[in-house]
């Protein structure tokens, strides 16, 4: 019976009683004496911390036009969103003869036929974004400005009353407005 001599370790050669002692404290050099060691050390939890990312459920109805798209998105979203959403649609709807609707890049569009899209409408995490096209000659002009000069945008939170003659308003304007791209 032979006896098997005990591996040898570089660590042990080089005098580490145990792995990372006496290692430099930077990171980097940590990793780099390591591996000269021979050591390997573990992923971080750090790196899969987060949960992975679940899209909104309203992200699953795909680019599509008419009334039964829109009404399919404003169903998915969240109860305060949805409520207030039927609240402009019907808005829309009123204001807007032969309104056209659609879904697309996750949000819904309106607009006439010929003429192009005047109004976007996007769920966020904590409130609707309402973009009016050419806001900008709209009167009063809406609130928010955004990085392009003529649209301007109404951010609508939980806790905010929509001020529906004023939205009434400013969608008569918009129909009169050339509106963006093709509807």
């Amino acid at each position: 019976m032979t006896r098997k001599k005990p591996e040898t370790t570089r660590a042990r050669k080089v005098g580490v009683k145990r792995p990372g002692a006496a290692l430099p404290k930077s990171p980097k050099a940590r990793k780099t004496a390591a591996g000269t060691l021979g050591l390997k050390f573990p992923r971080t939890a750090a790196k899969h911390r987060h949960a992975r990312y679940v899209p909104p459920a309203h992200y699953a109805v795909p680019k599509s036009d008419g009334d039964s798209a829109v009404q399919q998105w404003i169903a998915l979203l969240p109860t305060w969103q949805a409520a207030c959403m039927r609240r402009i649609d019907a808005i829309v709807v009123r204001e807007i003869a032969g309104v056209h609707k659609a879904v697309r890049w996750h949000g819904v569009w309106y607009g006439v036929k010929g003429a192009g899209w005047i109004l976007a409408a996007a769920s966020l995490k904590t409130y609707l974004k309402l973009v009016f096209l050419d806001g900008a000659s709209l009167t009063p002009i809406p609130p928010g400005a955004l990085a392009t000069k003529p649209q301007r945008a109404l951010d609508v939170h939980e806790c905010d009353a929509l001020d529906e003659a004023r939205f009434a308003r400013w969608m008569r304007q918009a129909r009169t407005l050339p509106g963006w791209g093709k509807a």
